[in-house]
């Protein structure tokens, strides 16, 4: 493909190097777009707490990491973070298409029908369906609840300034699965890393959210960074440490040893580092590094967790 056709396909908040954007064919790229494979971020942010709290739980168990079902949650996350991509993006393609960062989205510009765009979601979640029914009926019960999150999430920005605890209440929803999945059965600790989950997400979305405050504006959106104005690095400061707090909580309650109290220790200090960095002026490319930063925050909690598990099964 011609590199200049390739770029102004291109969304801006894609990754230009990534290899499935890269080898894609042609026909195919609108719907790598549309589940977000070029923008891996997404499922990260997805598949990080069903980690920790799978992670967790077998440390309290004294059992050595569960490798089949993190593998699952992995999978699980790439469909299900494409499925709920795509859906948001089939209620949102009249908002997006007056959205300067979004406006090129496959819907948004009519590269792909809704029609089409419904039977994809359709597919993926059927693939979901199958990787949850490797688990046991308490996770897979409670897995059939965020569906439901993700159907308000889109509606949400429309009549409240807070969707991203919409979108908190769904994306930490895997801190429980991954708790219920070793165990069978839920704990004060999940409850804790879950609400760890849910303030960790407000404030990464609310960082996220200041990509596109200008433009919110102008069509009546609203948001966090919208609600927080000048006050935005102050109130993503308060909900990280809310979300450290109740980290260690959940650690605590679960019989925390040091590598898990080590974990949560690099994750707090991420977020130091971001919470620093963030503001209501911050330029658009900015924001978006310090939202993709948050894998790595992630991946902090979830290598002392990993190795606090391995410790204790021994």
């Amino acid at each position: 493909m011609d590199p200049g056709r390739q770029d102004e396909a291109m969304l801006p908040d894609a990754q230009a190097a990534h290899p499935i954007w890269r080898y894609a064919p042609q026909t195919a790229r609108p719907y790598v777009q549309l589940a977000r494979l070029d923008r891996p971020i997404g499922w990260w942010l997805l598949l990080l707490p069903c980690w920790e709290g799978s992670l967790l739980a077998s440390s309290a168990e004294h059992m050595a990491p569960n490798y089949f079902h993190l593998f699952l949650f992995f999978i699980g996350a790439i469909v299900m973070r494409g499925a709920g991509s795509t859906y948001n993006d089939y209620v949102d393609r009249q908002i997006d298409a007056k959205v300067e960062r979004t406006k090129k989205r496959p819907l948004a510009c009519g590269a792909i029908k809704p029609q089409s765009a419904l039977i994809f979601m359709m597919l993926q979640c059927f693939i979901g369906l199958s990787v949850l029914l490797f688990f046991n009926p308490l996770t897979i019960a409670l897995a059939m609840i965020s569906p439901f999150i993700v159907l308000i999430y889109p509606y949400a920005k429309r009549v409240t300034s807070w969707p991203q605890a919409i979108l908190g209440l769904a994306f930490a929803s895997g801190a429980l699965l991954g708790w219920t999945a070793e165990t069978n059965t839920l704990a004060p600790a999940a409850l804790s890393l879950y609400l760890s989950g849910i303030l960790w997400t407000i404030g990464y979305d609310t960082i996220y959210a200041l990509q596109d405050v200008r433009d919110d504006i102008a069509i009546g959106v609203q948001s966090t960074a919208r609600l927080f104005g000048k006050n935005v690095r102050m109130a993503v400061g308060l909900l990280y440490a809310s979300a450290s707090v109740f980290a260690a909580i959940a650690a605590l309650l679960s019989g925390a040893g040091l590598f898990t109290l080590v974990g949560i220790g690099g994750f707090s200090l991420h977020l130091i580092w971001q919470t620093y960095h963030t503001g209501e002026e911050i330029s658009a490319q900015k924001a978006l590094s310090l939202f993709r930063s948050n894998r790595d925050a992630g991946l902090l909690l979830c290598s002392g967790l990993f190795i606090q598990s391995i410790i204790n099964s021994l």
